[in-house]
């Protein structure tokens, strides 16, 4: 019989030779001088590997609960990419957001430069990215060839990404080079490199020039306008992110509900900053009060560093067990051309990395705060720094490729979401203003409910809804709701329902998958149980998986 713990770390080497871009996002080393196979062909490769894994799991012995689980995540796992393969996502897979096109350029921002050898490694990735370019080029023809293309919206997206990317003066590629000054101001080794980045940069826009000029001269032409997939496509969709089954028509009149809460709920906590003032009037208050706001970039990375490290003197011990290995958490600025919203990144396999907050500027030079720190904890900790650390850190309680693979936006944002909620509860949000940024939160969230499922499905808003009763769902009115509704500025709000079109069924994930932990806690405090450390604990210390067997795993004795 096969010992999964012993099979999980041969797959993952495996895997990661067939995946460098995976293994440098997950801190695992010695791929970092090397691309993803993103043609046909290397997904034909990742097929095989992934049936001849399903196969080898199969035949692993099960002899106890830590193994059954083990065998069941990574026989999860493969199921997924099987499926998702075989559906020919790779033939049309552009989007905003979570598509090739962002992931290879934004490795770069999460690579090793520590060391000249790293410092070679980032400039071969540069030298060759045309390569990996002409891949992922190769498997839209293919998708293309068969009338598959992504949607107009998405083809726009990625050519302005492109020319951003390209451009002479303020690519993404351009902070590669700000990094590598840096490095090399404390080693000569480095420093010895600059001729061979710098013309490695150019090689790199030159490349993402000629790619973006490809999506609009060859794909866009053939992009059909309609960004709705349907109802098929879009429960396959949402169940990928989620490890369960959705109805999403009882999920979308779930999101209208949850609306209608949070509306009664912002007024009250917006009367106790302003009772003579509306929401929108409070809300226009908050993101304007230079009172209210960090004056420059450098002192709203301060507070969000501080915010952190309290959370973490405060929370570790009592709240939270806290591995030594994670305590140590970077907010720093996010590279630009990427997403317009703050995002994580977490630990290398071996720490040397830590978890990073990372936050867009995007030319801002004040940041309010009212929506800032329930974001810090939904980020940072006790949010997904928390959860992904912790499981990095499950030495062998969990298996090696679980531990740095597998990620369900289901369990993952979930957890990030109640995080937000847990830290109001045990009285983090000390003002008026940081309430309310967590009622905004859950609203967005919300909002995201029924414009993902309204759009991909071509409902129609309810009859007695308060905004744009009866109409049909369009790319125009979720832009709209985002703006009025969940009180997002217009650029975010623009980014946002293109990310939503582009990636059907992710942005449910957040609010479902809250909601899936807060009836595990409910039934726990039900069964008599009051300590919610031990709850947290049995939660975090299965990792990221499905809903489904989240709820059948995290059950009270």
């Amino acid at each position: 019989m096969v010992d999964i713990f012993e099979l999980s770390d041969q797959l993952l080497d495996e895997l990661m030779a067939l995946d460098p871009l995976a293994a440098t996002y997950n801190g695992i080393k010695g791929f970092d001088d090397q691309w993803t196979d993103q043609s046909p062909a290397g997904f034909q490769a990742l097929l095989q590997f992934w049936k001849g894994a399903l196969s080898s799991v199969d035949a692993c012995e099960r002899p106890d609960r830590r193994t059954d689980v083990a065998c069941r995540v990574l026989a999860d796992e493969c199921r997924l990419a099987i499926s998702t393969i075989e559906s020919g996502l790779h033939t049309y897979d552009i989007n905003n957001i979570a598509s090739p096109w962002q992931s290879i350029r934004t490795v770069f921002s999460v690579a090793p430069d520590d060391n000249a050898e790293a410092w070679s490694n980032i400039i071969t990735r540069l030298e060759t990215i045309d390569q990996a370019l002409a891949g992922y080029r190769a498997s839209l023809e293919a998708g293309q060839r068969e009338g598959r293309v992504a949607a107009r919206r998405q083809i726009l997206a990625a050519i302005e990404q492109g020319r951003q990317a390209a451009a002479s003066e303020g690519s993404s590629f351009d902070g590669i080079h700000s990094q590598f000054l840096t490095a090399a101001s404390n080693d000569p080794a480095i420093a010895e490199l600059e001729d061979r980045l710098t013309r490695s940069i150019i090689h790199a826009k030159a490349a993402y020039g000629e790619m973006t000029d490809w999506f609009e001269d060859r794909q866009l032409p053939a992009a059909p306008e309609a960004d709705g997939v349907g109802e098929e496509r879009y429960v396959a969709s949402a169940e990928r992110f989620l490890g369960e089954t959705v109805d999403p028509h009882a999920l979308y009149a779930w999101g209208w509900s949850e609306i209608s809460r949070l509306t009664a709920d912002l007024a009250e906590v917006c009367g106790r900053i302003d009772a003579s003032k509306s929401i929108d009037d409070v809300m226009d208050l908050l993101m304007t009060d230079p009172e209210r706001s960090a004056p420059s970039v450098d002192t709203f990375v301060e507070i969000m560093q501080a915010r952190q490290e309290q959370a973490l003197e405060q929370l570790s011990g009592s709240h939270f067990e806290v591995d030594d290995r994670i305590r140590t958490i970077e907010v720093k600025t996010a590279p630009a051309g990427g997403p317009t919203a703050p995002y994580y990144t977490g630990p290398s396999e071996d720490f040397t990395r830590p978890g990073r907050v990372w936050y867009p500027v995007d030319g801002r030079t004040t940041f309010p705060l009212w929506e800032e720190v329930t974001t810090a904890y939904h980020e940072g900790f006790p949010g997904h720094h928390l959860q992904v650390g912790w499981q990095v850190a499950m030495g062998d309680q969990l298996s090696r490729l679980h531990k740095t693979l597998v990620w369900y936006p289901g369990s993952g944002e979930g957890w990030a979401l109640y995080a937000e909620r847990l830290m109001g509860e045990l009285g983090f949000l000390e003002k008026p203003d940081y309430e309310v940024g967590l009622l905004m939160s859950q609203m967005f969230r919300s909002c995201r409910i029924v414009i993902d499922i309204g759009c991909h499905l071509g409902l129609s808003i309810p009859d007695d809804a308060n905004f744009h009763p009866g109409e049909t769902w369009s790319y125009e009115l979720a832009v709209e709701m985002l703006e009025s509704v969940a009180h997002q500025p217009p650029a975010i709000a623009a980014s946002e329902a293109t990310r939503y079109l582009g990636w059907p069924g992710q942005a449910i994930s957040y609010k479902v998958g809250e909601q899936a932990i807060i009836d595990l806690r409910d039934a726990w405090r039900d069964a008599g149980h009051t300590d919610l450390k031990q709850f947290h604990a049995e939660l975090l210390s299965i990792g990221s998986v499905g809903l489904d067997l989240m709820r059948e795993l995290v059950q009270p004795a």
